[in-house]
């Protein structure tokens, strides 16, 4: 999991002393994400229809969280959830992109933009996922879920709301707020009280809720008068 890079760096640490022979294996230490090998054959066709808008930035992270909530969602299915969460922005590569950001933004003035990405997003799972031979029950969840993922309020399933659920959870990231303040013009507090407002009460499952908490604590210390003291001191 570690560069070399870093290795050497652990070796000159402040503590004087490598300290790197008691890192353990990355298969014996929780929570670490990689993609399966099933995923990444999703992943390396879904990649070419990601490049707009750091789709596929924001994909990778919310494939990241949607692992997390399964591990704590025993009743929802890694087979659904995570092919579909690599799928479902891929349709924003069928509308253009200067007018992707009318489509999500604070007030949207193209709400029709984000339903014709939905229906092409269900379209290229359909294509995808029937290539690579998965369960042609999986494929009709899939392509429901993605057909609807942001414009249907309520969701179909638990595996649907695991989907809806890491996909909002990545604004609250520190790569999704830095990505909403570039796209709207907005510093990190506005970032910040923008998302939470439109993320935190439209989560489904508790532990989507229990990750927005910890990730927004995080980024509103990080706003603090005193934090800042300690940068600048």
């Amino acid at each position: 999991m570690s560069s070399p890079q870093h290795r050497a760096t652990a070796r000159t640490s402040q503590l004087g002393r490598d300290v790197s022979h008691l890192v353990p294996p990355a298969g014996e230490v929780p929570a670490l994400v990689t993609l399966t090998e099933r995923d990444r054959a999703v992943w390396d066709r879904a990649a070419g229809y990601l490049r707009v808008r750091d789709n596929d930035a924001h994909t990778l992270y919310s494939y990241g969280l949607a692992t997390a909530l399964l591990a704590h969602t025993p009743e929802a299915r890694a087979e659904v959830v995570l092919p579909a969460i690599l799928l479902h922005d891929t349709g924003w590569s069928a509308v253009p992109e200067a007018d992707i950001l009318e489509a999500i933004a604070p007030q949207a003035r193209r709400p029709e933009l984000v339903r014709a990405h939905e229906i092409a997003g269900g379209r290229i799972a359909r294509e995808v996922l029937t290539d690579l031979g998965h369960d042609p029950a999986d494929i009709e969840e899939i392509v429901q879920i993605i057909d609807g993922h942001d414009s249907r309020a309520e969701a179909l399933s638990v595996n649907d709301a695991c989907v809806k659920d890491a996909d909002k959870l990545w604004r609250i990231t520190p790569h999704g707020l830095a990505t909403v303040q570039r796209w709207f013009g907005l510093d990190a507090d506005e970032a910040l009280r923008i998302v939470s407002a439109r993320t935190h009460e439209r989560l489904r499952t508790g532990a989507a809720r229990a990750i927005a908490a910890g990730l927004g604590a995080l980024a509103s210390v990080d706003l603090t008068a005193e934090r800042a003291a300690i940068e600048s001191g």
